[in-house]
């Protein structure tokens, strides 16, 4: 193994090991209206094979199922997917769930007709590979549709706030995701019909800021771990930070936080 190859696969173990810790299934639950908008916005024809790529815990896989789509979700994270295959149970609906990359899919060339993702293949490391292979498993004039996180955003604030105390990791910002002209050509070869749309995600929470900040640092895998890397100085700095994010954003006045998350929408047609 070469020493590229080593160092991405280092990488890789590092981001799988981020997203199984906390729980995000906390975080999926306060945005999982959002998902379900989202895919009622797809107005999925019944019988559809749907994959949702970095599936998490099932906010898009569970909602197309209930509309009588075929669908498989796939993730790197076990913990992820064992919760999401416990909630499709309570669901009462059917999905297979796999364990795997988004840089690999492990299914054949037109295999989907739909292919979604809601925050999760934004974090692969090697955007070109995502492509590719999306582009292989969709059939020519089937439909992407993905939500990213817009850097202008509450989250890509949260985001940048967070490298500015702990170093990100070497790979391209995931906040590129949500740039128009940067999923335009990561997507020109293999996608037409583009389209774009700003759209907003309500986060709410029982609680002041400061303790919705720390309900992110203990269930978000990726605050958990910036926290975990820095001394008492840092965490204190960077709790700081974030505390005055979450204030500035907060539209609720009654003792609660209430956050507008701007994403990207991008829907696409496979060439």
């Amino acid at each position: 193994m070469n020493a590229t190859i080593s160092a991405m696969s280092d990488l890789k173990a590092k981001l799988k090991a981020t997203w199984m810790s906390g729980d995000f299934d906390k975080i999926a639950r306060v945005i999982a209206a959002g998902g379900e908008e989202f895919i009622s916005r797809l107005q999925l024809k019944p019988g559809a094979r749907l994959l949702d790529v970095a599936c998490g815990t099932g906010n898009l896989s569970i909602p197309a199922a209930r509309a009588g789509a075929v669908v498989t979700g796939i993730d790197i994270a076990t913990n992820l997917l064992a919760t999401a295959r416990e909630r499709a149970r309570m669901e009462g609906v059917e999905i297979r769930f796999d364990e795997g990359d988004a840089e690999a899919l492990p299914y054949g060339e037109a295999t989907f007709d739909e292919v979604v993702s809601m925050f999760g293949v934004m974090f692969a490391p090697q955007p070109h590979f995502v492509v590719a292979e999306m582009a292989c498993v969709c059939r020519p004039g089937g439909r992407l549709a993905m939500a990213n996180w817009a850097p202008e955003g509450f989250i890509g604030k949260l985001f940048k706030i967070t490298s500015q105390h702990v170093p990100p990791p070497p790979m391209p910002s995931p906040l590129l995701w949500g740039d128009e002209a940067t999923v335009r050509e990561r997507l020109g070869d293999d996608f037409t019909n583009l389209q774009f749309n700003r759209r907003n995600l309500i986060m709410d929470f029982m609680m002041m800021p400061p303790d919705a900040v720390e309900y992110f640092r203990k269930w978000y895998g990726p605050t958990q771990r910036a926290f975990a890397s820095l001394d008492e100085a840092g965490q204190s700095a960077l709790r700081r930070d974030l505390e005055q994010l979450w204030v500035e954003h907060n539209r609720a006045t009654d003792g609660t936080t209430s956050i507008d998350a701007e994403y990207l929408e991008v829907i696409a047609i496979r060439a």
